[in-house]
C-alpha cells in the first residue's frame, strides 16, 4: 500500500493533488507545530495586473507553540466574501470561472471553526471535482499510537509502521534532504520522492506562472487536461 503524509494545505498547487491521486491513503499531519504564513492558511492566485496575490483565510492569533490542530479561523472577519471577491479577476478570462466559483461557494456554505476542518473539506471537495478517488484522513482523529519521533523524518516512518500493509511512502522532492533512506529500508518501506512535471497551460497572460493554487489550474483547464497533469510526474 502506498501512502503520503502532508500538512493540511489551503487550496494547494497541483503537485499536492498528484500525491493524493497516486497513493492509496493520504494523511493530514496536524499534530506538529503550526508555522504562520505558510501554505496552511494561504495560497497564490492570479492578480488582475498579470501578477499573483495571496488568497487566504484569517486565523486567530495563536501561541508560537500551537499545533496545527489547535489553530482556529477568525470568523469575526467576513473572509469568505473577501476571498470570492479576489477571484473576480478570473471572470473575464477563465473559461471555467462559473464552475469553479460554484465549487468554492459550496465549500464556503459550511461553517468552520478550525483550519484543519476547512482544509480537509477543501481537499475532499476539490478531489471530487477532479474525479480523484481520494482516501484522506486527519492524523489526530485516526487514534493510532506511534513511537515518539526523534527526528523530522520519523513522523512519516512511525506512522507507516503503525499502519499494516504499508510498503511505500511517497514524499515531495523538497523534503528529500531530511530523510534517512536506510531507516525506511530497515522497516521494509520503499521511500519515493515524486517530482510533479508542471505543464504550461494558457493563463491568458505572460509569462506563465507555475505552481499557483489548484484554483488557477481549474479555472483554465478542461477535465481531460487536468487529468493529464495529475498523471504527469517522475521520481527523483
Amino acid at each position: 500500500m502506498k501512502i503520503a503524509i502532508m500538512q493540511p494545505y489551503f487550496f494547494p498547487y497541483i503537485g499536492y493533488f498528484i500525491l493524493i491521486k497516486q497513493t492509496n491513503r493520504f494523511i493530514l499531519l496536524d499534530e506538529v507545530q503550526f508555522i504562520r504564513h505558510g501554505w496552511i492558511e494561504r495560497n497564490r492566485i492570479y492578480k488582475q495586473n498579470g501578477e499573483w496575490l495571496y488568497f487566504k483565510v484569517p486565523l486567530v492569533k495563536e501561541s508560537s507553540k500551537s499545533l496545527i490542530k489547535e489553530v482556529k479561523i477568525d470568523n469575526s472577519v467576513t473572509w469568505k466574501r473577501s476571498a470570492l471577491d479576489q477571484l473576480v479577476a478570473y471572470k473575464k478570462i477563465a473559461p471555467n470561472y462559473h464552475k469553479v466559483i460554484k465549487l468554492i461557494k459550496g465549500i464556503f456554505e459550511n461553517e468552520y471553526d478550525d483550519i484543519v476542518a476547512l482544509n480537509c473539506e477543501i481537499l475532499e471537495r476539490t478531489c471530487e471535482y477532479l474525479n480523484i478517488k481520494a482516501n484522506i484522513e486527519i492524523f489526530s482523529k485516526m487514534k493510532i499510537e506511534i513511537d515518539i519521533p526523534k527526528e523530522p523524518d520519523e513522523w512519516a516512518l512511525n506512522i507507516c509502521k503503525s499502519i499494516s500493509e504499508v510498503n511505500e511512502y511517497w514524499n515531495p522532492p523538497s523534503g528529500k534532504s531530511l530523510f534517512d533512506i536506510a531507516k525506511y529500508h530497515k522497516a521494509n518501506i520503499n521511500l519515493k520522492f515524486i517530482q510533479p512535471n508542471l505543464i504550461v497551460y494558457d493563463q491568458k497572460r505572460e509569462p506563465f506562472m507555475p505552481g499557483l493554487s489548484i484554483i488557477d489550474v481549474m479555472m483554465f483547464n478542461s477535465d481531460e487536461q487536468i487529468d493529464f497533469m495529475l498523471n504527469n510526474y517522475s521520481f527523483i
